[in-house]
């Protein structure tokens, strides 16, 4: 038993002792744009809404990431929802979110998942008749994976992340949502 599980170590070992050889140099800064997804939930008590009431926010996003080395960035985040009640399907108004914090990469030749938390805000507006928008506070928590296919561009299949807002809503004014993003990454600058 204790051979096996020395084999099993040593294996593992070199299994990751070559790719870890194989990191790269992160190019300065990286640039992705593509679509976002994001699951609104209102709590019960808000103006004019159904208890417990969703909302499916599509639209798109960008994204400026500056590396400060090969495993650290510093990135910039901007999104546009249109929002639909997932009752009837109507539109029922809009969202924009510009957020801004800290990633980790872990970057492993062609592969590179990374995990980040952004802070900023979010601007609504309902879209009825006399549209009312404010700003309020957002943030995400969560990550996602890069898929290099060439020296300058990356494909991002999946980015998930939570996706908590400060909405005022009668109750206790914090949305806890979902949002999920696919995209291009494009890199500039030394790489």
């Amino acid at each position: 038993m204790n051979k096996t599980l020395a084999l099993v170590v040593m294996l593992g070992f070199f299994a990751t002792a070559r790719p870890m050889k194989a990191q790269e140099q992160a190019s300065k800064f990286e640039v992705y744009g593509g679509y976002y997804y994001a699951r609104f939930n209102v709590n019960a008590g808000a103006a004019g809404g159904v208890p417990s009431e969703t909302f499916n926010g599509n639209g798109g996003g960008g994204q400026l990431e500056y590396n400060a080395n090969n495993w650290l960035g510093v990135v910039g985040d901007l999104g546009g929802y249109g929002a639909t009640s997932t009752t009837n399907g109507a539109l029922v108004g809009g969202a924009f979110t510009y957020l801004f914090g800290p990633r980790v990469n872990l970057r492993r030749g062609k592969v590179t998942p990374f995990a980040q938390t952004l802070f900023g805000g979010i601007w609504t507006t309902n879209g009825i008749g006399n549209s009312v928008s404010e700003n309020n506070f957002a943030m995400t928590a969560g990550g996602g994976i890069d898929f290099k296919v060439s020296r300058h561009v990356s494909v991002r299949p999946v980015q998930a992340e939570y996706f908590m807002t400060k909405i005022p809503d009668n109750l206790n004014n914090r949305q806890n949502n979902l949002r999920l993003g696919a995209g291009v990454v494009v890199r500039l600058g030394r790489d």
